[in-house]
């Protein structure tokens, strides 16, 4: 199927009687079970007598799951009217975040991100983008990254870490928001690249956070380092979709606020669009225009962005479903942005798709038909797991 455009659910590759052949964590061969029994006759056949649904394993490419603390008070005061930049002015919202992140002990971070892994692997969830964004700090920023890097030893699932020093501009920094950046360029991300701590940057760029003007040159100079690139934008303003296209931005994510302008500049440049159907739930906020976006050719990939204020489910599938309902996207449309097109997403090219040469990412549900899943808006979760060929969730069925 296409990286980009809408796609109907007769494009999706249905093999009835399916089979899967791995070896040293790739997938050798896709296709029938008896043909593929014919065709390699290996030693030991796993054949499962109850039926399932194998999807490649799910793909998460934007989440904040690095932090300490709880902000069910910042949610209280949006239930009682309060906007999401009112809370921050008052001293809520992601600064209140980061002072108990700054204060949480590296080991009590790398459990917390590990635990939340986990609870996304037992979606189907083998993939997960991590940002940092919570230290605010040289020292914090590097503290994040390595809590990141020490977290994925303690899950089956694979973390790609993502730099996101530029979140907002923190109110204990002494200068302005350029000279922040400035700090970061110089002494932050040459670090983390020494260290091999990450490989993308990213910045949010909206009121409240740094503008347009002084996130490009930022970009720049990041991409000059060999950061891939991506960007918080067009989320409660416009006018960033332009400014991901001249830097090359990998994706531009949230887009809640994205008009029509914005979706004809995204569509002539190769940006993908990431929508965060979590934020418009916890924000109250209307969902990215998904349908208008894909209509007009761009691609759409959809991640649950769970963090601690604005989106605070963690569930990737009901998200999505909840938005395919609501912009009455195909069922293909909302598996491909969970999988190959959100692979895209990161720069890899060795997962998404079940077929030979790709990781044996995999997750099975105990459904006899596809659509299932995504009509139970989350409820169904997978039976089994595959993470590099090995089972690494497995519910015994009564």
């Amino acid at each position: 199927m296409p990286l980009r455009g809408a796609l109907s659910d007769e494009q999706l590759e249905v093999i009835p009687n399916g089979g899967i052949l791995v070896a040293d964590g790739k997938i050798l061969a896709v296709g029938n079970f008896e043909e593929l029994k014919r065709s390699y006759n290996p030693s030991e056949i796993d054949r499962l007598n109850t039926a399932y649904v194998a999807f490649p394993g799910l793909i998460d490419v934007h989440t904040h799951i690095c932090w300490a603390g709880s902000r069910a008070n910042d949610y209280a005061m949006r239930l009682a009217g309060k906007t999401y930049l009112e809370i921050a002015a008052s001293g809520g919202g992601i600064w209140d975040t980061v002072q108990k992140t700054r204060s949480a002990s590296m080991d009590e971070l790398v459990e917390l991100t590990a635990s939340r892994a986990n609870q996304l692997l037992k979606q189907g969830v083998t993939t997960i983008e991590v940002k940092s964004g919570y230290g605010l700090t040289v020292e914090f920023e590097l503290k994040l990254l390595e809590t990141i890097r020490k977290a994925n030893d303690k899950t089956s699932a694979e973390l790609i870490s993502t730099c996101l020093a530029a979140h907002i501009f923190p109110k204990d920094f002494k200068g302005d928001a350029s000279e922040f950046l400035k700090e970061i360029l110089k002494k932050l991300l040459p670090e983390i690249k020494y260290l091999k701590l990450s490989k993308r940057v990213d910045i949010f760029i909206d009121q409240g956070a740094f503008s347009v003007t002084t996130a490009k040159e930022y970009l720049l100079k990041a991409n000059e380092l060999g950061f891939d690139l991506v960007i918080h934008g067009d989320q409660f303003s416009t006018g960033v979709a332009r400014l991901a296209n001249e830097v090359g931005a990998l994706s531009i994510d949230h887009l809640e606020a994205a008009d029509e302008n914005e979706i004809a500049i995204l569509a002539r440049g190769n940006t993908i669009p990431v929508a965060l159907p979590g934020a418009s739930l916890g924000l109250g906020e209307p969902f990215a225009p998904a349908r208008k976006l894909l209509d007009a050719g761009t691609s759409l990939v959809i991640a649950s962005d769970w963090n601690p204020g604005s989106a605070p489910m963690g569930n990737l599938l009901a998200e999505a479903a909840i938005l395919g309902a609501k912009e009455k996207l195909t069922m293909a449309e909302t598996w491909a942005a969970l999988t190959f097109r959100a692979a895209s997403a990161l720069n890899l090219n060795d997962r998404g798709i079940l077929k030979s040469g790709n990781l044996a990412d995999i997750a099975a549900f105990k459904t006899d038909n596809y659509k299932e899943i995504l009509y139970q808006q989350g409820r169904m979760k997978p039976e089994k797991v595959w993470k590099n060929g090995y089972c690494v969730i497995y519910k015994k069925t009564k």
